[in-house]
């Protein structure tokens, strides 16, 4: 376990502490290209950032808050003030993992100085080690801008969401040989601009296998191959807090279910007076 939790008696909620586990470092990301397989989950929240902490490498804060927290149609609305305010709270309920903050549509497309802008904002008001951004070798040139001034970036290519407009849809990429050979070609070149991981979304899983063995920093699959280097899944998916998902998602509880049945069981206690009982009313005192 990387936290251990106190009780705050003003609000009677559970805090992290710090445990003797140190956080973890981008170079040891890097390091893991070929070893253990790298463990990433998206966290919006403070207290999922606290229960995945201890079994995650990284939590990315993904621009998917658009439509997981914000039910917005796609990724592309979503601000910098939106991930400043939801990377500043993964960042509180953490301790062990290395936090990663997604980069908003229009926030660094324009230039690498718009990039860099955007990005330091994102480091300052978070507390995150590093950002994520899409696309390929466009995007190689910002890369490079920002490794070389000291921000980590995560790349991403293949299946990029925040293009969805141009793309028409969240289909599986890869299936042509021009586009196989231009997402291998975008993958070369933002590890050869300095990302110290990549991020490959919806590809037909031979692209990713030979993406994983083509570049040097670790790959992480979503929808793409056990082959890669680390994995990364919505946590909500995960959790089965949506009932419909990609194909790539595998569930791996029913909290849909759960929260439904709870709500359901206490307003049935609710409007047949049940609850609250004594063990959750406030006695006079003697």
């Amino acid at each position: 376990m990387s936290t251990t939790f106190t009780i705050d008696t003003s609000t009677s909620r559970a805090n992290p502490t710090p445990a003797p586990m140190k956080r973890l470092t981008i170079p040891a990301i890097r390091a893991r290209k070929g070893g253990e397989p790298l463990v990433m989950l998206t966290a919006y929240t403070v207290r999922t950032a606290q229960l995945f902490d201890p079994h995650c490498d990284m939590l990315l804060v993904g621009d998917s808050l658009g439509q997981v927290i914000y039910g917005l149609p796609s990724t592309v609305p979503v601000t910098l003030e939106m991930m400043c305010a939801h990377g500043a709270a993964v960042v509180r309920g953490s301790y062990h993992s290395v936090v990663v903050i997604d980069m908003p549509f229009g926030s660094y497309e324009a230039s690498p100085q718009q990039a860099f802008e955007s990005a330091a904002r994102l480091l300052k008001e978070t507390g995150a080690a590093a950002v994520k951004m899409e696309g390929g070798a466009a995007m190689a040139p910002t890369i490079a801008f920002l490794s070389e001034r000291g921000i980590p970036v995560m790349a991403h290519v293949g299946l990029t969401p925040q293009a969805v407009n141009q793309l028409g849809g969240y289909g599986a990429r890869g299936r042509s040989e021009a586009e196989r050979a231009k997402i291998v070609a975008d993958a070369k070149a933002v590890d050869d601009a300095g990302a110290f991981s990549l991020v490959i979304e919806g590809v037909v899983e031979p692209i990713a296998v030979e993406i994983t063995k083509a570049v040097k920093c670790p790959t992480i699959g979503i929808g793409a191959s056990v082959q890669c280097d680390g994995q990364v899944l919505v946590g909500e998916d995960m959790l089965g807090l949506f009932e419909r998902t990609a194909r790539f998602v595998k569930r791996y509880g029913d909290m849909a279910g759960m929260i439904s049945e709870s709500a359901a069981a206490y307003a049935a206690d609710v409007r047949a007076r049940s609850f609250p009982t004594a063990d959750q009313i406030y006695a006079p005192k003697d």
